[in-house]
This record gives structure tokens, C-alpha cells and sequence, in this order.
């Protein structure tokens, strides 16, 4: 079905009202907030709401409306519906809650919601409403803090509650739209970012969600955005289902539900944040300045504190101050004299305190140094106990600057509420970012430069395509031989073994071999074989194989003996899991059997690229061995990311029955010398292929 168009809902000519209390409260803020077009209020008894005369049925109407805000109870919802989509109405935003979040008669009525609706778009149940700042529309039952703007931020929500408080904001945030979307029953978060990209004032989207139920819908939308450079922001809240599931391998633990969201907002180019005052902020900084081309910062304070509170923040935060360069640190030292320490973060003093035309030519110089986002940290103070007017004249020299050398700049206040509303909206026409709290600065400064980053990259990207997980019965784990055979075919290098049926053959398999070896029970229903006596390692006469073998013998009936393969720098672990609504994850960590101890691993979705492997080895707290930590030899870089591949050329070949797989530990030799899989675990829904036997 294609995407259906919202336009009549969202900017309606006519408005159709249902209801009592809420509606009269709806037509109340369509006025506050200065919509044009015509309300209808329908109701069976009332002659007027709000001095506007009333309908008594849909019948009654004098066309069919384009938009139609429905706030009575829940069955007579699913029956206005109904009439509301025969009429050829634009469509409806429906406040009744007793839907699909109550019980199981509410997930009946939800049922019958869908089907009168049909093909008309409908927002909610469950919702507290549509606002539509843009076009001066207010489908909505309650107060709110917004005005009309003439562009600005979207922003789609899950929570009535967490909409309104934004929209109460104090930050100087234009928001366009304001849409919560509670069941999505009909319409869902994707149609609403499809839609908002058709409008060319809108600048920047947000999403608040507590869940993914359409994650094939969403990176659909994700890779829309990304194609035409709108950038989109995501307050993730809640738990999930999603990746929880039990599992045997050690994969299946350390992906857990938050690790695969991060893995498919950075897959699909969305800037994740941890709070409502990041989004905010972060979408701020995305209006006035858009993405940007990476996260070198200068900061500019009058104060020591601040300079090293800028700079640490900075370095937590991710990102980069470089030093000045050397013709703007020449004319920053002529400014400011030789008491000042011309650097970046830059103190620079009080000297120029209040002094207009010095403090334009310190700002002119700081801002012509060509970094990616200039900093002035800076608080006005309280308007009813103190006189600002010294800080106000540090704002208009940053202003008359900015003209001059219009670089990416903000002014960043230590606490959000050190900018005034005023003094916010003034900054905003001038093309400067007004952002509220400096760590929420860096953190809105490294989204952009990442965003830009992935809009570059989103012609590699395609949308994850929607899927049945593999057949959950019947499963077969393939032992640890079979396993490293199928992997081999792909190109993943194994140690050199032998497979025998007694201690005999393994004194014999590990002579033939050479010393030292590793004996390993060899079960497909032994997952982890270390933890149940299954493993020996380092034998170094053909005793003591024989020994082991023979201790092992209550947990197989066969064995594995391969050569100890020696000197390697680090063990990783590497391994695929089949997620309910993300398809096939990829996790990287630091492996053996610490893996869950350690923790350092990163997730990712696929299909992957090469780089994209070396990147996430890069960011792992293990990457230091693998570069080379202070003159150790460094590892097979190269090799490891050809293993990786390999592993992920399997699982995409199994696509249709892999259930879950882990490489551990992936021993990671010196340079030069490859990456060798020591284990493979490979469990398999259905039956198994050639190639996985």
C-alpha cells in the first residue's frame, strides 16, 4: 500500500469536533493559536460549543471535513469513524483512550478501530493530540506552551505527557509540528517523518519512542530523511522485547535490547540522546546550523573555570579542540595583550569586560579560526535582582562579529536557565544557536558532526526489510568441528585438528600434529564445553592427551585435537544473532570466557561493510592491544576485519535458519600472521544446508 497523504489532516481547511469538555477545551486553542479555517462541532445534543453552532450528527455536515479530532467514548469512536471514512474525510486524531493498551476487549475494539478506518489516515487512539504551530493548528484537549511559527523542529511522540511538557519549554526551540502518535494503531511513526519530510519548513525531526514496533517502516523513513539532508534525533525510553530473548551463546547475552536500538539508530543515520533536555537542545543546534562537517570546537569565557570546564566537558563529550591558529592567535594576543593566554579554550579576561569595540574585535578573531562550531559560554544574569547590561553588551559584540565572520556559533549558557527567552528568539534571527547547558551543547555539537557523516554514507544504507525470524522448530546446534568447517568455506581461518573416538587416536592425532595441543570434547549439545569439563588445554606429551581424553569420555564419545595456535594478542569474540525485528545483529567484543565479566563489545546491524568493522574494532576498549600498546607487537588489523567479514558472509548465507552463532575467542595474531577461530558455536533453526554441515 502506498503512503497515504496527510496533508488535509495536518493542515486542515475544515475541522470536524466530537465531543464535550475536550472539545470545547480543542476549539479553545485552535483559536489561541490562530487557525483560520472553519470548526464544525458535532454533537447530539448541544445546540453551540464555544459559541460556534453544532451538528447533530456527521450527516449534518455541510462537506466532508479534512480533519476530525474525536474525544468521546470508545465504542462510539470506532462507529464516527466508520461514517467519517465513508464521508471521505482527510482523516481524524482520536483522544479516547480503553483501546489496545487496556485489555482484551480494548484490543478487540482496537481491532474494529482499524478496519472502519480503512484507507483514512488516523492518529492514535490513546493520544492527547496533533499541534500543527506551522499552519496554526491545535487538535488538542489540553493546554500547551506553543505559538505559530514559520519553520521550525517536528516532533513525534509516544507520550501525551512528555509532548506537553516540551512544548512548555523555555528554550527558544521553534517546534513546527507536535504529534503524539499513542497506539498507532492506523497511522505510525514512519508515515509521520514521510510526511513532515514533504514539508520544506521543517527543519529538523525528533522522535520520542518506547518501543519499535516498525523497524522496517522506521529505516525506511531514516534513510529518506538522510537522502535530503533533514537529520533526526531520538529519545529512546523504556524496555523491549527486542534481543531479550534468551539464548545460549554468549552473543545472545551481551546484545542486549538497549545495545541493538543503539546498533540501528547509528545503522540508519539517527543521533540517539538520554533525556528531553538533549533532544531539545539537540535539535536546536540542528535548526540554526544543520549537520556538520566534524566536532572541532573553540570556546571562548571570561573565566578560567569555564575555559576548563568547556574543555573537559569537550573531551568526555567526544569532541575535538584544537589549538588556534597561529594568524588568529596573532590577533587574539594584539586584542588582548600579553597578560592573556591566548589558547583554545580561550580565558579571555576581564580586561575588554564591557568594552564593546574590543570585545568585537576578540570575537571577529575567534570566530575566523575555522573550526566546525565556536563557543561563547556565557550566563546573563537574573533580570530582577541584578543589571545585566555589561553581559548584554557582550552579546551584541558577538552579534556584530558573527556578521562579519559568520561561522557556526552559540552562545552556551552553564545552567539552561542562564539564556532568557528574549535573548534566545533574538539569537535565533541572527543565526546563532542559543544552547542551554554546555554538556548538552557538546553532546547536540558530536550528533551533528555524526549525522553528516551518515547522510554521506546513506547511499550504502538500505532499508531493513521486513521478515519472519527463522523456524524455531526444529533446532540443531552443530558441534564445534562442523561448525568451524562451514565457517572455513567462507574464508574464516581454523587450527589445524583431528577428529578421533578415543584417547588412543587423540595421543596419536596430537603427535601427528605436534606439541602443544587442546582436546576438546566434541558434542553438539555441549554450548559452552569449558564450563563442563570439556576442554583441556596446553598439553604437551601424548600422556597427557591420553589422559584427557579419557577424563572427558563421560561427555562424548568423540574428540577434537587441534594444535594450540600460539603468541596471539588478544581473543575477541565475534558473533550473529537473529533478532524478532531487526533481522541478523552483529556483535564484536573482547572474547574468552571472560566476555561477560569485560563487557566491551559493540553491536551492529547488517549487512556490514569493511570499514564499518574496522570502526567499531577501533572503538573498543581492547583496541589499544590491537594497535599496539606502548611497543607491543601490534595485531593482524587487516586479518581480523577479513575474519569478521567471513563470519558475516556465513550468517548471511544461513539468513533463512541461523538462529544464533559466536566465534570464541577469535585469537588475533601479530601482524602479518592472521586471526584463527579457536570455537564456533552455530545453532540452526530447520533443516541445515550443504554448506553449514
Amino acid at each position: 500500500m502506498g503512503r497515504r497523504d496527510l496533508r488535509r489532516l495536518l493542515a486542515p481547511r475544515h475541522l470536524a469536533v466530537f465531543g464535550g469538555q475536550a472539545a470545547a477545551e480543542c476549539v479553545r486553542q485552535c483559536r489561541r493559536v490562530g487557525y483560520t479555517g472553519r470548526i464544525w462541532p458535532v454533537h447530539p445534543t448541544r445546540t453551540s460549543i464555544e459559541g460556534i453552532p453544532s451538528y447533530p450528527d456527521i450527516a449534518a455536515l455541510p462537506a466532508a471535513p479534512d480533519a476530525a479530532f474525536l474525544a468521546v467514548r470508545p465504542e462510539i469512536t470506532v462507529s464516527l469513524l466508520g461514517e467519517l471514512a465513508e464521508l471521505g474525510a482527510g482523516g481524524a486524531v482520536c483522544h479516547a483512550a480503553g483501546f489496545g493498551e487496556h485489555d482484551a476487549d480494548g484490543a478487540r475494539l482496537q481491532r474494529e478501530f482499524v478496519a472502519a478506518a480503512g484507507e483514512m489516515p488516523v492518529i492514535g487512539p490513546n493520544c492527547i493530540g496533533v499541534l500543527n504551530y506551522l499552519d496554526g493548528v491545535a487538535m488538542w484537549p489540553d493546554q500547551h506552551g506553543g505559538a505559530q511559527v514559520q519553520d521550525g523542529v517536528a516532533l513525534i511522540t509516544q507520550s501525551g505527557n512528555i509532548a506537553q511538557n516540551i512544548s512548555m519549554h523555555r528554550r527558544s526551540l521553534p517546534i513546527a509540528q507536535l504529534i503524539t502518535v499513542g497506539n498507532s494503531a492506523v497511522i505510525g511513526v514512519a508515515e509521520l517523518i514521510e510526511s513532515a519530510l514533504d514539508d520544506p519548513r521543517i527543519t529538523a525531526i525528533g522522535l520520542h519512542l518506547e518501543d519499535i514496533s516498525d523497524a522496517a517502516g522506521l529505516s525506511r523513513a531514516a534513510c529518506a530523511a538522510a537522502r535530503r539532508g533533514i537529520p533526526i534525533v531520538v529519545l529512546k525510553t523504556g524496555g523491549s522485547e527486542l534481543g531479550a530473548a534468551a539464548a545460549l551463546s554468549h552473543t545472545g547475552s551481551l546484545a542486549g535490547p538497549d545495545v541493538l536500538c543503539d546498533a540501528f539508530f547509528e545503522h540508519y543515520g539517527m543521533a540517539r540522546v538520554r533525556d528531553p533536555g538533549e533532544l531539545v537542545e539537540t535539535l536546536k543546534f540542528l535548526h540554526v546550523h544543520g549537520t556538520l562537517p566534524g566536532v572541532r570546537i573553540a570556546s571562548a569565557s571570561c573565566s578560567g573555570g569555564e575555559a576548563a570546564l568547556a574543555a573537559d566537558l569537550a573531551e568526555s563529550g567526544g569532541a575535538e579542540m584544537p589549538p588556534l591558529p597561529e594568524e588568529s592567535a596573532q590577533r587574539l594576543r594584539e586584542v588582548l595583550g600579553s597578560r592573556v593566554s591566548v589558547r583554545n579554550p580561550l580565558d579571555y579576561n576581564a580586561y575588554i569586560w564591557g568594552r564593546s569595540e574590543e570585545q568585537t574585535e576578540c570575537f571577529t578573531a575567534f570566530l575566523g579560526g575555522g573550526y566546525d562550531a565556536h563557543l561563547l559560554l556565557l550566563d546573563i544574569p537574573r533580570q530582577d535582582r541584578c543589571e545585566p547590561e555589561q553581559w548584554e553588551t557582550t552579546v551584541d559584540a558577538l552579534i556584530a562579529a558573527h556578521r562579519a565572520v559568520p561561522a557556526v556559533t552559540c552562545v552556551v549558557s552553564s545552567l539552561p536557565e542562564g539564556i532568557p527567552e528574549p535573548l534566545g528568539r533574538r539569537l535565533l534571527t541572527e543565526g546563532i544557536a542559543p544552547m542551554q547547558g554546555l554538556r548538552a551543547a557538546v553532546t547536540a555539537i558530536t550528533a551533528a558532526g555524526a549525522l553528516r557523516k551518515a547522510h554521506e554514507s546513506t547511499g550504502d544504507v538500505a532499508p531493513l526489510q521486513p521478515g519472519n525470524p527463522p523456524p524455531d522448530e526444529p533446532q540443531r546446534q552443530l558441534d564445534e568441528r562442523s561448525g568451524k568447517r562451514a565457517l572455513a568455506e567462507h574464508g574464516l581461518s581454523i587450527p589445524a585438528g583431528r577428529v578421533v573416538d578415543s584417547p588412543e587416536a587423540a595421543g596419536d592425532a596430537a603427535a601427528e600434529l605436534g606439541f602443544p595441543v587442546v582436546a576438546k570434547a566434541l558434542s553438539p549439545t555441549l554450548a559452552h564445553k569449558s564450563e563442563a569439563g570439556g576442554v583441556r588445554l596446553g598439553l604437551r606429551e601424548r600422556e597427557q592427551v591420553v589422559g584427557a581424553v579419557r577424563d572427558m569420555a563421560q561427555l562424548s564419545g568423540t574428540f577434537l585435537i587441534e594444535r594450540v595456535v600460539p603468541d596471539a594478542v588478544a581473543e575477541l569474540i565475534v558473533g550473529v544473532h537473529q533478532d524478532r525485528w531487526f533481522g541478523q545483529v552483529l556483535t564484536i567484543g573482547t572474547g574468552g570466557v571472560l566476555v561477560e565479566v569485560l563487557r566491551d563489545s559493540v553491536t551492529l546491524l547488517t549487512p556490514v561493510t569493511e570499514q564499518r568493522i574496522e570502526t567499531a574494532l577501533r572503538s573498543l576498549r581492547v583496541w589499544p592491544l590491537l594497535a599496539g600498546f606502548r611497543g607491543a607487537p601490534a595485531a593482524d588489523v587487516p586479518a581480523v576485519v577479513s575474519a569478521v567479514a567471513a563470519i558475516a558472509r556465513f550468517a548471511a548465507e544461513q539468513a533463512d535458519r541461523l538462529l544464533e552463532m559466536d566465534v570464541n575467542p577469535l585469537l588475533v595474531l601479530p601482524a602479518g600472521r592472521g586471526a584463527v577461530a579457536a570455537d564456533a558455536l552455530v545453532r540452526l533453526g530447520g533443516t541445515a544446508t550443504e554448506g553449514a554441515r
